[in-house]
């Protein structure tokens, strides 16, 4: 009989977990659909804490969320308009430079590829170029055409095509709801934990959140200052496309190392082109790692502190299972799901130490 009893009391766990399984499938079955909502799901936890400064100054929530909203659209498009013109000038200058570059490359090709590429001199490398800007132009209507057809089907034929590009126009608009029910779906969930566990959940979800906090909304915060340092730093070396190169490197740095490479390898190669010596190259790759040294010391302890706390081992294990799994997406998900993880784990662990077992009681 207590054993039948004790059965009984696992009963939502088994179905929780049964329709948490569902849900799952469900979601990743019909991925292209809920991909907008967790887009909006994600930008409402990294906006809600603006919105609740403003509620905190008796400021009403609807209008709190107006205000942010059209508050973050001024400011992006504030972003894209300098980072177009700063694009714009930098790509005319590297116009201007681009045979100068194309000199430097076709040097730095070895005799053998030339052969085989058949370019060993200037007039056969214009000709092979000439030939293929006319290739180009031979197809270009051919794929314009072909391009047309398949969008046409699309269209015709499925139409999750369409409600997948309509998903993510109303983005702004799932955006706005989970802004305004956020405090209520929390509520709900914690009504859902019986009483006798409600203390240690809640504790957990506070941990939780502290940790996401401090990555999420803290390595953006990261991601903006090292775009303007990388920037600063590979203009004043004077390579061409440094507002490209150093706002890409930022941007990436929310796969972590991964903006660090990229910025390395392109700031590099654009600077020896440019200034064809080892010196400015140097230069790039010392800025580099002056920002890299900043951003370990200074900013991110300041900007996401030590609540995330993983190794460096366990950072790019994460890295490269999240990638292996689920591509790109897995690794920008990889380091938050293992920093979260290592909090049930030490919950798990602190179970483990107070279990009779491991007493020997």
């Amino acid at each position: 009989m207590p054993l039948r009893d004790n059965l009984k009391d696992k009963y939502p766990l088994l179905v929780l977990a049964v329709l948490c399984l569902a849900a799952l499938y469900v979601v990743s079955s019909l991925s292209s659909i809920f991909m907008p909502v967790l887009l909006a799901l994600v930008l409402a936890y990294v906006l809600n804490p603006l919105v609740g400064l403003l509620e905190r100054r008796r400021v009403p929530r609807l209008l709190a969320i107006a205000v942010v909203l059209v508050g973050i659209a001024v400011l992006c498009l504030g972003a894209v308009f300098f980072f177009a013109t700063a694009v714009q000038q930098e790509v005319a200058s590297v116009q201007i430079n681009l045979p100068e570059y194309a000199d430097r490359l076709y040097g730095l090709i070895p005799h053998e590829v030339k052969v085989f590429l058949g370019i060993e001199t200037q007039e056969k490398l214009s000709w092979q170029i000439n030939r293929a800007v006319e290739a180009l132009r031979g197809v270009s209507l051919d794929l314009a055409r072909e391009a047309f057809v398949v969008v046409k089907k699309a269209f015709a034929s499925t139409l999750s095509f369409v409600l997948t590009v309509a998903g993510y126009l109303i983005t702004p608009v799932y955006l706005f709801y989970f802004l305004a029910d956020l405090p209520r779906f929390r509520g709900n969930l914690m009504e859902l934990v019986p009483e006798r566990a409600r203390g240690k959940v809640s504790d957990m979800a506070g941990e939780i959140d502290d940790i996401l906090s401090a990555f999420v909304r803290g390595q953006l915060s990261v991601c903006a200052i090292l775009a303007v340092l990388y920037s600063i730093g590979l203009f004043l070396v004077g390579i061409d496309l440094a507002v490209v190169i150093g706002s890409l490197s930022g941007i990436l740095f929310i796969i972590p190392y991964a903006g660090t490479v990229f910025g390395i390898v392109v700031s590099m190669v654009m600077a020896f082109l440019k200034f064809h010596d080892v010196l400015h190259p140097l230069l790039c790759l010392g800025w580099f790692g002056i920002v890299q040294a900043i951003e370990g010391g200074v900013i991110t302890p300041a900007v996401v502190g030590t609540k995330v706390g993983l190794h460096p081992v366990v950072a790019l294990l994460a890295l490269f299972i999240g990638g292996q799994w689920f591509g790109i997406f897995g690794m920008l998900l990889a380091v938050p799901v293992a920093a979260v993880l290592k909090v049930f784990l030490r919950s798990l662990h602190s179970w483990y130490l107070s279990s009779s077992y491991y007493r020997g009681a």
